[in-house]
């Protein structure tokens, strides 16, 4: 993974950059060309700025180009520029960069994430294009498996590529959805205040919060059944973020402090 890549990562997430920087070599291209290619189409579905229906547009666009890529020699990055053209001044780096963190990965993994990118983008163009309207807590699943819980299969199948390690797929779904959920609550006010609602009809916090706590523990204590490897090892930090970021939530606090995070992460690594 190239510096500009670690960069990038380091800039767009305090929870996931040190778990996919200590990653082996090859291990560490894929997670991080999925997590970034990921995070760059989420950029665009969580914009402040732009109106549902050129979100929608923009995200279509991605999934065509990157459903009709084949390889990283001649990856489209011609079309994706183009694309972006008349954004550049609207969209964030890692969003139009999106070409580059692609082809970081290596190349008999590289189309398993541009396909998961695509089916990704695809999913939030539907949710962007009709106002993220939901109603029932299958809607929600339906909300957190496609922009989140997907992310967990993909997961399962670099791994299993790179170091033959098996995991429970309905377990890594519900880590997604989990880590989702928790991002709905912190998020709250905000996409309130840009009329969007996540909550299925009759929801308070509380039922949001026992969603996310369910899934969490689901994906914990299956995590915790596991041998000690480099994806228990990957996936700690998150987790255990996740939980505490929940406990805050509950006690009415925002989210976690960028100090406590350091502590939490600081008492993993000295474990």
């Amino acid at each position: 993974m190239n510096g500009e890549a670690l960069q990038a990562l380091e800039a767009t997430s305090r929870t996931f950059f040190l778990p996919i920087a200590r990653l082996p070599e090859g291990l560490r291209e894929a997670v991080g060309s999925a997590y970034l290619c990921m995070r760059a189409i989420d950029e665009i579905e969580d914009h402040t700025e732009l109106q549902g229906a050129i979100k929608a547009k923009l995200l279509r666009a991605i999934s065509w180009i990157f459903q009709a890529q084949s390889s990283i020699e001649n990856f489209a990055h011609d079309e994706l520029n183009t694309l972006f053209q008349d954004y550049l001044n609207v969209l964030p780096e890692v969003t139009v960069q999106i070409g580059e963190w692609a082809c970081q990965a290596p190349k008999f993994i590289a189309p398993r994430i541009w396909e998961a990118t695509a089916a990704m983008a695809d999913r939030m163009a539907q949710w962007a294009a009709t106002g993220w309207k939901i109603f029932t807590s299958a809607d929600l699943d339906r909300y957190t498996y496609g922009v989140a819980g997907a992310v967990g299969l993909v997961l399962c199948d670099i791994w299993a590529w790179f170091e033959k390690v098996q995991i429970n797929r309905t377990h890594a779904i519900q880590f997604g959805r989990g880590l989702q959920a928790v991002n709905i609550l912190r998020n709250r006010d905000e996409d309130l205040s840009r009329g969007i609602d996540f909550f299925p009809d009759g929801w308070h916090k509380e039922d949001m919060h026992e969603y996310a706590q369910k899934n969490l523990e689901g994906f914990n204590q299956y995590a915790e059944s596991l041998p000690n490897n480099s994806f228990t090892n990957f996936v700690q930090i998150p987790r255990v973020l996740a939980f505490a970021t929940l406990d805050v939530l509950a006690r009415g606090g925002k989210k976690l402090t960028r100090q406590k995070v350091l502590e939490i992460v600081r008492e993993i690594e000295e474990k």
